[in-house]
């Protein structure tokens, strides 16, 4: 018995030597990764570079397209998406970045959503650009989105949960409980999500950079954040809870960025 309760004992010992192997080398690993970006001077940590977020974006575009229904129909209004786009693009600081942008207008007619996968694709769903009242508010949109290729917030996000798997994974090893495991990616994600929305806040200030260099008029985001503000409703999710701020919290440091750019 003596035997068996010290074999149990360096087993433990290992494996919480083991755990915290791990989490030390996912944070040596996250922290190498430190970079500045060149085009908004933050300090950020990222895994891959600009050659691999593009090959990234190009190869999920197509499971994005067909995952919000295909492309729209009318190409009138795809090349309208384009060539806004593409006037923003050619007259801020994206195109400075090595970045090659493409923008889509998904078919979804239900499901209120623009995004930008790394590297430059940039896409929005017909159910919020059916609700745009002018092309100002169309430039906001894909100004926000630009910013987020220019922030490099996908990559920067994929290093985050790197380093977040690795303490889930030490955690789990070093307690030998998927209970404490779990707990730790309950937490993890919580972390997650308040980078995810200082990232929003970050590309709502460069979109508003982005529409004013590309002469579009800045205010019209905030008619695109009562247009979201509208669109959720009244049992809007807290905004604790979600990667994006709450649309009035969003108007105030939409205002603080037009007076700082213009």
């Amino acid at each position: 018995m003596l035997i068996l309760k010290i074999m149990r004992r360096g087993g433990s010992f290992l494996r919480i030597i083991i755990g915290i192997g791990i989490v030390i080398f996912g944070f040596i690993k996250f922290c190498s990764s430190a970079e500045e970006n060149p085009h908004t001077g933050e300090t950020q940590y990222v895994d891959l570079n600009t050659e691999e977020e593009m090959a990234l974006g190009e190869e999920s575009t197509p499971a994005m397209i067909e995952q919000y229904g295909g492309l729209y129909s009318d190409e009138a209004e795809q090349r309208k998406i384009r060539e806004i786009g593409q006037e923003l693009v050619r007259n801020s600081i994206a195109n400075a970045t090595p970045y090659e942008y493409e923008f889509y207008l998904l078919a979804d007619p239900n499901t209120i959503n623009a995004f930008a996968l790394p590297g430059g694709p940039v896409f929005i769903t017909y159910a919020l650009y059916s609700k745009l009242e002018n092309e100002d508010q169309l430039a906001g949109i894909l100004g926000h989105e630009i910013g987020h290729v220019i922030g490099r917030h996908s990559a920067e996000r994929i290093a985050k949960q790197g380093f977040t798997n690795s303490v889930i994974s030490g955690v789990a090893v070093g307690s030998g409980s998927q209970e404490a495991g779990q707990a730790a990616a309950v937490i993890g994600n919580l972390v997650n999500m308040k980078y995810g929305r200082g990232d929003e806040l970050e590309s709502d200030n460069l979109g508003v950079k982005i529409m004013i260099d590309a002469g579009y008029n800045p205010e019209e985001m905030i008619g695109v954040m009562q247009i979201l503000k509208e669109a959720a409703g009244p049992n809007r999710t807290p905004e604790f809870q979600s990667t994006h701020p709450d649309p009035e919290n969003r108007i105030e440091k939409i205002r603080e960025a037009i007076e700082e750019h213009q």
